[in-house]
Formats: structure tokens, C-alpha cells, sequence
């Protein structure tokens, strides 16, 4: 690593834990419900017209039914929006229906933090559907996700509790006190470094110098003509007029971050110069994106009493994190073997947007993933093997490593929960975390919570590789092409929604099997999760005696690395090995 990117990696550090601390004390106040008597009289309306009891708490059952009945609810919003779409108001463009199965993916990715984009979003979507469509689907799902956190760290520092909170009140809190205000903040210094935020009309504009480029030719028809062989006839085509879109950006992008959610407005994402204009508008966005997540760990640590138990996990988080971003940016600073050979050595600058670089654009890559966030200012796909083998575990370790906004928590609670159990097996006592016994119950449930994901992977990758369909889609032959089939599935069952942009993804199977990807990935997690907390909540604390295991030391953090590696990354190997390790290898190889 150079000198510039161990500086960029101290100081993103550095303002994302100094920011976090302070934000984790206003978390804890969301969920215990400390709220200024002012911010109750604002938020009282909205429960006396819903018919709730904010200091009610649910039962870990009805917890989850209310959540699930709230996403469903959206994501039947979200498709019903795309498919009417020609009728809406504020279609300057005129965009048509969504067709419906790039709908159903759409509707379940938004409303799942996982944003997946098969499409491009100025030339398929309206704004009234991006702003409330998508963009609300971007607060109420990173609220969802926050407030299964809540409800776990609840259920860890209750004793013979009968409920985990109250879902309506923790939805309403997160994105009323929390996501708003922040994103507030955010899309005004975006429109400050030169992000729109307009409903104007797309805009025809005259560029420098005419541009020449092949199309197909139409016969009188107005049907593309076919020679001999029955390929296209292309035609020369020269032209000065370039189409801008326009749109409000802003707003969508400081979301996309803060609520870790990564869908763009526009198909560049996060390198489009509207989207990301400059350095300081991509180191914000890359501080945003692991905000929360990073306080959410303090929060864990101030909800249980005892805030060296945050520290653990971030502990924990950041350094699988480190360690990743030493894999990756070596990696494509090393560049191309096959370039060097020809005499033109030099870092891997494909697929790298020229105004980030190289370290900018790895370090983006790694937050991405390890986040659940989807948003790139670089193509993964062009990432050395190495390189792109980064981001793909990132994804497959489950987003536990920072993690999306809730779900890196939890996540990592459920591997520290697995991680107490395995302790307790080495010494032969009961295992416990923070005083709750880990009983067999807790084990069956954390079992399937971190199963589920791997087994929607594998099975999907494997269908995927089986089926014509799913070979149609692949652009490049091989390993790399295997590599492409295992990101999509991996991003989608653990809600991340970049991709491997060589896989073209938006076709029936792939909109249809994805989709139903990342609604199991989400939802097969969180219900588990939320069993844990009513599970935990119930029970009684255990004092603390001299076998207790502490769980705030560098000893547990250790044991939760190596748990989270040995768990989380294991039932990956076979699959990494014949994806991007065979394609290292060939290239290293001269192959």
C-alpha cells in the first residue's frame, strides 16, 4: 500500500468513529425512547391516526408480523408505482410501464435494503417514482433494519421481559429522528459540490466534438436489416447533441448512504460527476455509508451497560475491514501481469473512474460490500481477480463486517452468540453472553439464521449455472463468468445489490430468481433474529462468576474473527475456489 492510501484509510477511520460516538448517544435515546417533549408532541399524531400505543411493547411474534406485513405492504406500493408509471405526474421523459418482472425485482430489492438495479435508472425511471417509490423505500427499509436491532440489543438487556419494543414506534423514531435529519444534511452539501436537484425536463446539449458510433440500419420496414449470415447491418453515425438527464439526485443519493440502501439514480451510480461530483463528495458519502452502523455498536454497548462490549464488536468489525482493504488495493495497484509483460506496467485502472483513482475506488469497493450497500464509483467486474474476490467474500461473510444499518449488528450478534456456545463447549460450561444462558433453543435459531443466506446462494448459483437462462446472461466465458453468477446471488440474498456488471442480469429468470434471493436473504434472517431477542428478553440475568467468560477482551475478539471466518466464509470455499482463486491463478499463470 502507498503512503496516500494509508492516509485515506486512517482518516476515513478516524471520522467515522469520531462521528459515530456521539450519534450512538442519540440512538440509545431512540430506543429506550428518551425523546425531547417536543419531538413527542411532533411524533403523536402520527400514532393517535394508526391506532398505536407507542409504550406498548410487542411480543417477539407480533414484532415480526408487523414488520413483515409493513414490507410486503411496500413492496406491493413499489411495483404497483412502476407499473402505472405512464400515468404518473412528474415523467418529464415519458418513461413507459416497468415491464413486470424487472417490477417484481425492483419492488422486492427497494423494499429488502437491497437495491438491486437491473435497469437504468434515468432512462427507465420517472421522478415521481424514484423519489417516492424507490427513495421512500430507501428510509423505510434501513428503519426496518435498525429497528430489528433495537429489538435485539432489547432483548439483551431486559430481564423476563415478555416483549422487544414496539415496531411502529421504532419505525416512526428511525426515520422521523434519525434518517431524516441526516440525509437532510447530506443532499445539502451534495447540492453544494455540484449535485442536482430539480424536476426540470431533460436537457438536449451541444457537445465540443461530434461523436462517430455504428447502429443498426432499419430497412423500409422500420425493422433492423440482416446480411447473409444473419447479423445486424450497421450503419456510420455521426452526431453533436448529447441528452442530459436531470432529475432530483441529491436527495436519492444522501440516502442511498446513510441508510446504506445503494440504489442510484442514475445507471454510473455513485461515478456519475451528479451523483458524486468530487473528492470530498465521495469521502462523505464513504463516512455516511458506515455512520450508523459504527454507532450502532456504541449503542449496543450503552443499551447493555457496559460500553466495552461495543467495543468488542467494532473492535471486531474493523478489523476484518483492515484486513480486507490490504487484499484489495494491492491488488489493483499491482494491476495487469500480462500489461507488464508488455511493457506497460502500471495499477489496474479499468473500470476505475479517473477522477477517484485507485485507492479511492478500492476503498469505495470495500465499504460497499462490507456494507450493505450497493452503491460502486467503480466497476467490480474489472477488478483484478484478486481484487474482485474482496468485495464478493465482504458480501459472503454475511455484511457482518460494519454491515448495513441494523443488520451488520445483529448479524454479528448472531456470530457472537455462536462464538460464546463454542467457548462454552472448549471450558464445559453453559454458555453465556452478557448474563443470558445460550441454550439449545438460541442455537437453532442462530443456526438458521446464518445458514439461510448461503443456502439461497448456492442453490441459486447452481440453478443459475444449470439453466439456459441463466448462461444467456453471461458476458465473459470461464471462471470469471462463474464469478459473475456467484456475485449476483451473493449480493442479492445478502441484501447488498451491487453486481458484477459483465452478468446481464435483467431478464425474467434473473429478475425473477433474484428476487425471491433477496426477499429470503432479508426476512430469513430478521425473523430468527427477532426469536433470539423475544428468547433473550425472557430470561433471567446470570451473575457473573469466575467462569464466566468476558466478552469485551481481545481474547473474545479473536474468537469472534475467527468464528465469523471459520462459519461465515467456510461453506463459500468450494465456490470462491472455482471462481475468482482459478481466475488469479490463470492470470498469474500467463494463461
Amino acid at each position: 500500500m502507498t503512503a496516500s492510501a494509508w492516509g485515506l484509510l486512517a482518516l476515513f477511520l478516524v471520522l467515522v468513529v469520531l462521528l459515530a460516538w456521539p450519534l450512538a448517544r442519540w440512538m440509545t435515546a431512540l430506543m429506550e425512547g428518551r425523546l425531547p417533549a417536543w419531538l413527542r408532541r411532533a411524533e403523536a399524531p402520527l400514532y393517535r391516526l394508526a391506532g398505536v400505543d407507542p409504550e406498548r411493547s410487542m411480543p417477539w411474534l407480533q414484532y415480526a408480523l408487523a414488520l413483515l406485513a409493513f414490507n410486503t405492504v411496500g413492496a406491493l406500493f413499489v411495483y404497483a408505482l412502476q407499473r402505472l408509471q405512464q400515468w404518473l405526474p412528474l415523467n418529464p421523459a415519458g418513461m413507459a410501464a416497468v415491464p413486470a418482472d424487472s417490477s417484481f425485482n425492483t419492488a422486492l430489492s427497494f423494499a429488502t435494503n437491497t437495491n438491486w438495479q437491473g435497469y437504468g435508472g434515468e432512462s427507465t425511471m420517472g421522478y415521481l417514482v424514484q423519489m417516492v417509490a424507490l427513495e421512500g423505500q430507501n428510509f423505510f427499509s434501513a428503519a426496518t433494519g435498525i429497528a430489528v436491532a433495537f429489538a435485539l440489543i432489547r432483548g439483551f438487556a431486559q430481564r423476563s421481559a415478555a416483549g422487544v419494543g414496539n415496531f411502529w414506534a421504532d419505525l416512526v423514531r428511525c426515520t422521523l429522528w434519525l434518517l431524516l435529519p441526516l440525509s437532510l444534511v447530506i443532499a445539502l452539501f451534495q447540492v453544494s459540490q455540484g449535485s442536482i436537484q430539480n424536476f426540470a425536463p431533460y436537457r438536449n446539449v451541444t457537445t465540443l466534438e461530434a461523436q462517430a458510433y455504428q447502429q443498426p440500419k432499419n430497412g423500409p420496414d422500420g425493422q433492423p436489416l440482416k446480411d447473409a449470415r444473419g447479423q445486424p447491418v450497421l450503419e456510420d453515425v455521426k452526431t453533436q447533441t448529447q441528452t442530459l438527464a436531470m432529475g432530483p439526485v441529491a436527495s436519492q443519493e444522501a440516502i442511498k448512504m446513510v441508510g446504506t440502501n445503494g440504489g442510484g439514480f442514475f445507471n454510473a451510480n455513485s461515478a456519475h460527476p451528479y451523483e458524486n461530483p468530487n473528492a470530498w463528495t465521495n469521502l462523505v458519502q464513504m463516512v455516511a455509508i458506515f455512520l450508523i452502523p459504527a454507532g450502532l455498536c456504541f449503542t449496543f454497548g450503552r443499551g447493555v451497560g457496559d460500553i466495552r462490549q461495543g467495543w468488542a464488536v467494532l473492535a471486531a468489525m474493523s478489523v476484518l475491514f483492515v484486513a480486507m482493504v490490504l487484499v484489495v488495493i494491492p491488488a489493483e495497484q499491482a494491476g495487469n501481469p500480462h500489461l507488464a509483460a508488455l511493457g506497460a506496467a502500471g495499477p489496474n485502472t479499468e473500470g476505475k473512474e479517473a477522477r477517484f483513482g485507485i485507492d479511492a475506488s478500492a476503498l469505495f469497493a470495500a465499504i460497499t460490500t462490507a456494507a450493505s450497500c450497493g452503491a460502486v464509483n467503480a466497476m467490480h467486474d474489472s477488478f483484478t481477480p484478486l481484487g474482485g474476490m474482496v468485495p464478493l467474500v465482504l458480501i459472503q461473510l454475511g455484511e457482518v463486517v460494519f454491515g448495513g444499518v441494523g443488520s451488520g449488528l445483529y448479524g454479528m450478534l448472531v456470530f457472537a452468540i455462536l462464538a460464546v456456545f463454542i467457548s462454552g463447549l472448549m471450558i464445559g460450561r453453559t454458555p453465556e453472553y452478557l448474563g443470558k444462558k445460550i441454550e439449545a433453543y438460541e442455537m437453532k435459531l442462530t443456526s438458521v439464521a446464518i445458514l439461510v443466506t448461503p443456502i439461497v446462494v448456492l442453490a441459486g448459483t447452481a440453478i443459475a449455472v444449470i439453466a439456459d437462462a441463466g448462461k444467456a446472461g453471461v458476458a465473459n466465458p470461464g471462471a470469471h463468468g462463474f464469478s459473475e453468477i456467484l456475485y449476483a446471488f451473493s449480493s442479492a440474498a445478502n441484501n447488498n445489490g451491487s453486481a458484477f456488471a459483465g452478468l446481464s442480469a435483467n431478464t425474467p429468470f434473473y429478475n425473477t430468481m433474484l428476487g425471491l434471493a433477496v426477499w429470503l436473504g432479508r426476512f430469513g434472517v430478521i425473523v430468527p433474529v427477532l426469536a433470539i431477542a423475544g428468547a433473550l428478553a425472557a430470561k433471567k440475568r446470570v451473575p457473573v462468576s469466575a467462569g464466566t467468560m468476558p466478552t469485551h477482551g481481545p481474547l473474545f475478539v479473536a474468537l469472534l474473527i475467527g468464528t465469523v471466518l471459520l462459519v461465515g466464509l467456510l461453506n463459500y470455499v468450494p465456490a470462491l475456489a472455482l471462481g475468482p482463486a482459478v481466475e488469479h491463478l490463470q492470470l498469474w499463470s500467463g494463461k
